[in-house]
């Protein structure tokens, strides 16, 4: 698993994930998302280049989502495979952070 940033406009942080958000994976990824979480107050998490999303990945996006939103700030998820967004939905965690997948309005909901 890679993770890369790239800043939007309105102060917005785009998170690339990129493979298995797996165990390995979310090992990879845990610190980087954790060091994210405590200095942003806008993030786009984008999933489309996520080929696997097992339950101890899903820590992984849960956890820095819930310290953006306790600080007051908005994370949404963007562009998850058909596969992945099955996964999301079946743990609920598309009820704590919104799916989208139509890049403008995943922009907008940050905003």
């Amino acid at each position: 698993m890679k993770i890369a940033e790239e800043e939007l406009s309105g102060n917005i942080i785009k998170v690339i994930f990129d493979g298995r958000l797996d165990i390995e994976g979310a090992a990879a990824v845990d610190l980087k998302m954790n060091l994210i979480a405590g200095s942003r107050m806008a993030v786009l998490m984008d999933l489309q280049r996520v080929s696997f999303l097992a339950s101890i990945g899903l820590r992984s996006l849960v956890i820095p989502a819930r310290t953006i939103k306790n600080r007051g700030g908005k994370v949404v998820l963007f562009g998850p495979n058909e596969m992945v967004e099955k996964v999301l939905k079946t743990s609920g965690i598309d009820t704590i952070i919104p799916i989208h997948h139509d890049l403008g309005t995943a922009v907008a909901a940050l905003q």
